[in-house]
């Protein structure tokens, strides 16, 4: 019988040593020359020996002029590959997948950076007060796109090369590939938009690029919004299309989420859950699309407790990520295989605005980040206001140190 500790076989042969991973969240952790830290190697040291049979790092960008935030990692060469493979062992030292997760903002991407944005149609984010802080995009050229594809890969090849066991394709929570996907902000009328078939293309087109060139046993996995939450956008019948032909590409993962800036359902509930079904915000999609799905399918979004994760493997999904609650308890899973019943959760976040609130409760997620680094328990206590506070504080530095160092590269 299928439970959270038995092995799956991935499509390429390779197993995981149980049904945990601690999923993609976006540390902002990276040294002056946006590679991995000693910040970065600690955090996920704690990972590591904390029993998830998958990790999957925070987002590392395709292109040091498009990241998602300051003090992010870029992977588009070779010059400090030497790091990635320090992460990549850490990573896999106890026996855990290591993969990375490959990204692009598109217009997701802040104004402060000092880089103009892309995306597939020139629309600005929808976020009130908080529009301000993102550029209107500039619509993408089809050269631009066919850079990008090739971007996507080189840093696939360079993953692969610094040692990672597999790499997840980000096509979720409104950054680029996600903007081709929604009918909102892909308005283009070339094969690149209208249809769901067009506005697929461009994902489509990444995992084949990305498949050609890595080995077969090399992983290969997409993050996919199940819907957008917004009216018109990315539905949940779009994302069972796209599932049906990622069947054929020999993807060896989906990991279903939701959501995006402008309506952040990834970051889960805002307010106090507290009842079983409210924890796996995506697990009802999961079991409507698993007679489509050909390869296994995992769902991340508030799952924290045991019982939750369980009914979520015994109802067919073969994995379960977890963001926050391995930020504020990296051992999480060696606690669970203990039989030790612990549900770690931050203070709700009530406020009305749900942007700002997302932000807060992104800033109390990193308050733990830097705790687990500094060797320090972490503060399950911290409130909204201070936690945002500080991260609104350390970003407003990065990003001056991001300004500096990019201007230097680009000359």
């Amino acid at each position: 019988m299928t439970n959270l500790f038995s092995e799956l076989m991935l499509p390429n042969g390779i197993k995981i040593k149980n049904r945990i991973a601690k999923a993609a969240m976006e540390e902002n952790l990276s040294d002056h020359e946006h590679t991995p830290s000693e910040d970065i190697f600690n955090l996920y040291q704690a990972w590591a020996t904390g029993g998830a049979g998958l990790i999957i790092t925070g987002n590392v960008m395709i292109d040091s002029k498009a990241v998602t935030g300051p003090a992010g990692i870029v992977l588009e060469d070779e010059k400090n590959l030497s790091k990635f493979k320090e992460w990549a062992k850490i990573i896999t030292s106890q026996g855990a997948q290591a993969w990375i997760q490959i990204n692009h903002p598109g217009r997701q991407m802040p104004k402060d950076l000092g880089q103009p944005t892309i995306a597939p149609s020139a629309i600005a984010l929808q976020l009130g007060a908080s529009s301000k802080v993102f550029d209107v995009p500039r619509e993408i050229t089809p050269n631009e796109i066919e850079d990008i594809i090739i971007r996507f890969t080189t840093t696939a090849i360079l993953a692969e090369k610094a040692g990672f066991t597999g790499v997840e394709i980000h096509a979720a929570h409104g950054y680029l590939i996600s903007q081709f996907l929604s009918p909102l902000s892909n308005k283009r009328t070339d094969k690149w938009g209208g249809s769901i078939e067009n506005r697929s293309r461009f994902l489509i087109e990444v995992i084949r690029s990305v498949r050609s060139k890595v080995s077969k046993t090399f992983a290969v996995a997409v993050k996919l919004n199940s819907a957008d939450f917004q009216r018109g956008g990315f539905s949940p019948e779009d994302a069972k299309y796209v599932v049906s032909q990622l069947n054929d590409l020999n993807v060896d993962l989906v990991e279903l989420s939701g959501g995006s800036y402008e309506s952040p359902a990834m970051m889960g509930k805002t307010t106090e859950s507290t009842t079983l079904a409210r924890e796996a915000y995506f697990l009802e999609f999961a079991k409507d699309i698993s007679s489509i799905a050909k390869m296994p399918l995992m769902i991340t979004g508030g799952i924290r407790r045991r019982e939750v994760a369980e009914n979520a493997v015994s109802s067919g999904v073969s994995m379960v990520g977890i963001a926050t609650a391995l930020a504020l308890n990296p051992s999480l899973p060696n606690d669970w295989k203990n039989n030790i019943q612990i549900a770690p959760t931050l203070k709700p976040v009530t406020w009305k605005n749900k942007p700002l609130a997302s932000m807060a409760t992104m800033s109390m997620v990193r308050y733990q980040f830097r705790k687990i680094v500094s060797k320090k328990k972490t503060d399950l206590d911290v409130t909204p206001i201070k936690a945002l506070m500080l991260d609104l504080w350390y970003q407003k530095i990065k990003s001056r140190e991001y300004r500096r160092w990019i201007a230097k590269r680009i000359r």
